[in-house]
């Protein structure tokens, strides 16, 4: 179960940029490198995400 909660964790923060990139995107000011990092950070966490999420696939198959 600690990869389950692992995942939920993974997912929670992976919302949480979500929504900072949103608000980012909002406001006019954001500088554009800020954006770009928040994108990056986002991309991380998906990346990890399917990496568990087929890992852990693989070892019920």
């Amino acid at each position: 179960m600690a990869i389950q909660a692992h995942l939920v964790e993974l997912e929670r923060k992976h919302r949480n940029l979500e929504s900072e990139l949103h608000d980012a995107l909002l406001h006019l000011s954001t500088d554009d490198l800020r954006i770009i990092e928040l994108k990056r950070r986002k991309l991380v966490l998906k990346d990890e995400i399917e990496r568990i999420k087929l890992a852990a696939g693989n070892t019920l198959h």
